[in-house]
């Protein structure tokens, strides 16, 4: 199934039984019943149907929250309060629900169902609405946390509406579509998709912080496609590796990060030159890709070694590794614990 071609995959071998042991370990030993004061990094594990909720500084894990099935991307709140999970399901049974999950009760308190909007996916939180796509429905929609309901949606009519961005304003939303070909642009206000064409199985993205431009990984040809957000044309291409499956600005807009799955490894671009500066390996499958608010460390979702790798961007060099349950993938950071 083109949709599942990467984050479907199912890892096998030896190694794979020590790191499911070493994950149960840190979960016996490394779970704290505290409610942390500082900075939360959230980490989705698909294979085992939670959320981790971690303290970025000691990587520990504070608490594990189980969510509906299959989770694949997750967002969170600013104010630190809720987080949002998306259970995009198995390839027999599509998921149709988010976990809205309460961050200082680290419990799920919500699972919205979502009737058609099937296969949800790629979520961001804006506005106070929280924003996802539904491969199943091929559309984007939209949830009101207030009401539990979904307030709005559109159809992009395209096959593989995965990962998308919502610009700083609220006005935009891009959404990439991996069996298209193409990334689509839809008017919030209007509620309308406009279609840009680009390579082949488009699905990271990112948007520069001036909100100029718009890098797409594509894992069909190993290239990166750059959108001019004013003109919403493709200006150029990027040699990118074998598969840069997402994605990340830095905080100042000086680097881009790049998981390329394929080759295991974090590979850093100037966001000027377009120049490759580095690549760090990271292990098996890197997909989820993060940074922190400072830009002085990436956390990385090394889905087929079962661990979070930190990467420090100062140093170029791996600072950690957390074992964090099986197939990690979808990360968001919380600027600051919620009260206890």
């Amino acid at each position: 199934m083109l949709i599942r071609r990467w984050q479907g995959a199912t890892f096998a071998g030896a190694g794979m039984a020590v790191l499911a042991l070493l994950a149960a370990l840190g979960e016996r030993a490394g779970v704290h019943a505290a409610s942390p004061t500082g900075p939360m990094l959230l980490v989705v594990s698909k294979a085992e149907n939670r959320l981790a909720i971690v303290d970025p500084a000691s990587l520990s894990i504070l608490a594990w929250v189980p969510t509906g099935d299959t989770p694949h991307e997750v967002a969170a709140s600013p104010d630190g309060h809720r987080a949002f999970v998306t259970n995009y399901g198995t390839l027999d049974s599509p998921g149709h629900s988010i976990s809205i999950i309460d961050l200082t009760a680290r419990k799920e308190i919500q699972r919205v169902e979502l009737g058609d909007l099937t296969r949800p996916h790629g979520v961001a939180v804006s506005g106070g609405k929280v924003y996802f796509t539904a491969e199943g429905a091929r559309a984007v929609a939209r949830l009101d946390p207030a009401t539990g309901k979904v307030d709005w949606s559109v159809r992009t009519g395209q096959v593989g509406t995965h990962m998308l961005v919502v610009t700083h304003n609220g006005k935009k939303v891009y959404t990439t579509n991996i069996g298209s070909n193409s990334v689509s642009d839809i008017d919030t206000s209007a509620g309308t998709a406009t279609q840009i064409p680009v390579g082949r199985e488009p699905e990271g993205l990112d948007l520069s912080p001036d909100g100029r431009e718009l890098w797409v990984g594509q894992n069909g040809d190993g290239q990166i496609s750059i959108i001019d957000t004013t003109t919403d044309q493709v200006k150029g291409s990027i040699a990118a590796g074998r598969v840069p499956i997402r994605v990340k600005f830095t905080p100042d807009g000086s680097q881009v990060l790049v998981s390329d799955m394929a080759a295991g490894e974090l590979a850093l671009r100037s966001a000027a030159s377009h120049q490759e500066t580095r690549r760090i390996p990271v292990g098996a499958a890197p997909v989820g890709l993060l940074i922190s608010p400072d830009g002085k460390r990436a956390y990385v979702a090394a889905t087929g070694a079962n661990q979070v790798v930190v990467v420090a961007l100062l140093q170029l060099s791996v600072a950690g590794r957390l074992a964090v349950g099986s197939q990690p993938d979808g990360m968001a950071w919380v600027a600051a614990g919620p009260p206890p």
